[in-house]
């Protein structure tokens, strides 16, 4: 079954490439001309030129393809223009769905996140049922997630739309290139750049194992479904600890109030706005969004897609390992 993949340089992106060519399925990957193709090299992928704002090479791109993964997003918690990120995630997810409609696409995995998800007060781990509006959606990001996973749901009812969405929590492990904001945290900690922490709790989970989610879901899930593709609840102090027993560093003993850290995030923002620069480390929406435990639970993947995930410690020593590795240890 041939597929067409977009976020296919990306970081899950590239680990679900690698899952379908290793079931044997052809995979064409939707690239823009400024994409960096590192993650694909040494890869059998055809790659077809195009853009989530441009229907004609979506159209193009899905031409012969029975299956379409859509992993690609902006995953930024901060961007200078919040517009930027609606475009991609919402109205890209609504273009590339009606170019699927059109071609005839048997099959979609649209690749949602936790963060449209509703969490719980106390702690416990959410699920697909938690209730959530967009009123709980801290910052753009978030927010355009959710009204891009509503697209999907509203294809899949009004025309049919094919379409099964997975909802990957927080992936660690090899080529975040870029990296997300969880790898930059993870590098940060392995090179011993954190000498301070604001605690929260995050669900850890490999990237090879969300990869093997999307596959499962493309051959188990139901049309109209989410499956939260998690892996292991931890606090960001246990996390913290994991990584410097990996790499015998001391792990960072003094935890920042929340009060205290939010004034740097928007201190930081507004440098980064001045100077043009890129996301900076720090944002105000990161620092709201750790206020809660993002704690989740994948039982029902577990339970409908045969979902199994490995320990988090296992996803957090791939990640070190492959920051630490002498090609990327210099950044």
């Amino acid at each position: 079954m041939k597929v067409l993949v977009t976020g296919a340089t990306g970081f899950v992106g590239s680990a679900v490439v690698r899952r379908l060519l290793a079931r044997g399925h052809p995979v064409r990957a939707l690239v823009r001309p400024s994409s960096d193709l590192r993650n694909l090299e040494g890869l059998e992928v055809e790659l077809a030129r195009g853009d989530l704002l441009d229907g004609a090479s979506l159209r193009s791109a899905l031409r012969g393809c029975r299956a379409l993964f859509h992993v690609a997003a902006d995953y930024r918690l901060w961007a200078p223009d919040p517009n930027v990120l609606y475009a991609a995630n919402v109205e890209g997810t609504r273009k590339l769905m009606e170019a699927a409609l059109e071609q005839g696409v048997e099959r979609i995995v649209y690749t949602s996140s936790v963060a449209t998800l509703g969490l719980n007060r106390d702690g416990a781990p959410a699920d697909e049922t938690t209730p959530v509006s967009l009123d709980d959606m801290i910052g753009h990001y978030k927010r355009s997630k959710y009204l891009a996973e509503e697209v999907v749901r509203e294809l899949v009812a009004a025309r049919g739309l094919p379409a099964v969405i997975v909802n990957p929590s927080t992936p660690v492990g090899p080529r975040d290139i870029k990296p997300t904001p969880t790898g930059r945290m993870v590098r940060d900690a392995a090179l011993g750049r954190m000498p301070a922490y604001v605690d929260t709790g995050l669900n850890i989970v490999h990237v090879d194992d969300v990869a093997e989610g999307h596959c499962l879901a493309l051959e188990r899930g139901a049309t109209g479904q989410r499956y939260i593709l998690g892996g292991e609840n931890l606090s960001l102090r246990e996390i913290l600890a994991i990584i410097a027993g990996l790499t015998g560093r001391r792990p960072p003993r003094v935890r920042l109030p929340h009060g205290l850290v939010l004034p740097l995030g928007y201190a930081a923002q507004g440098w980064a706005r001045l100077r043009g620069g890129p996301e900076p480390r720090l944002t105000a929406d990161g620092v709201r969004m750790a206020r809660k435990k993002m704690y989740f639970s994948s039982d029902k993947a577990r339970r409908e897609l045969g979902y199994l995930p490995r320990p988090a410690r296992e996803a957090l020593a791939d990640a070190v390992a492959w920051f630490l590795s002498p090609a990327m240890s210099h950044g």
